[in-house]
């Protein structure tokens, strides 16, 4: 099933048969972090006598967190715990050692979307399935129960010693599968750390806009990048796929 889908200045034909590995992005693409990171900093803003905009909360927050990513690697759970140190300076307080911690840990609690492990379900029918994410190994275990799917391979930004949108990360994923860049498809949620890098490696890449028909960014800085193909959810993918596959066995 050979799909014109949206290129860079014209339109290109895609066959999602072609492609042996799904590569994905976990938070924002599986993972539902932005509810899970508003669901962690409103306790930590209201105990310091503050209050935000769903949107502020999160266009800061991807602020800060770019910051503290681009500079030398630390562990997730500090990139956070700097993050809420980020929103002290901005606001005028000091969290203390326990909301560092509790905010650096609140990983474990983010939810998965809720077609998050039918469409993996799916898609495994199919493909491997590879996570390439900016998080440590053990907090990425956690969200892992939560998609129920087991992974042909997982690499993190623990294991690499730097962050997405670096394009170490991706060096590494393509070190790791050993497999030709033509049969990976890349899908992702952030423009900024997963679309725009990928591109410009030669990879294929689905956009799952976890946003669409809302405005802004939200927790990902704004980045220009133009994907292979956009979907609203991984719901869609999954039906794409599935009419794909079932008309090439006809």
């Amino acid at each position: 099933m050979s799909m014109t889908i949206r290129g860079i200045g014209e339109s290109v034909a895609i066959d999602l048969r072609e492609f042996s590995t799904l590569t994905f992005d976990c938070y924002g693409t599986l993972i539902d972090w932005e509810t899970g990171i508003l669901n962690a900093l409103r306790p930590l803003l209201s105990a310091h006598g503050h209050e935000l905009s769903d949107n502020q909360m999160l266009e800061q927050f991807g602020e800060i967190e770019a910051a503290v990513e681009a500079g030398p690697y630390k562990a997730y759970r500090d990139v956070l715990a700097e993050v809420a140190d980020g929103f002290g300076e901005r606001l005028g307080f000091t969290p203390s050692p326990d909301e560092r911690a509790a905010f650096g840990a609140s990983v474990g609690d983010w939810p998965a979307f809720p077609d998050s492990t039918e469409g993996l379900r799916t898609l495994k029918r199919h493909y491997k399935l590879v996570i390439l994410s900016n998080v440590d190994d053990d907090l990425f275990d956690e969200s892992a129960k939560r998609l129920e799917i087991p992974f042909d391979a997982v690499v993190t930004a623990q294991q690499v010693g730097s962050y997405k949108p670096n394009l170490n990360n991706f060096r590494k994923l393509l070190e790791r599968l050993d497999t030709p860049k033509e049969k990976i498809l890349h899908v992702a949620q952030s423009l900024f750390h997963d679309i725009a890098p990928a591109n410009s490696l030669g990879l294929t890449t689905v956009w799952v806009n976890r946003r669409h028909g809302r405005d802004g960014f939200g927790a990902t800085p704004p980045q220009e990048a133009v994907p292979d193909m956009e979907v609203p959810d991984l719901r869609t993918l999954a039906t794409l796929v599935e009419a794909a596959f079932a008309e090439n066995s006809n």
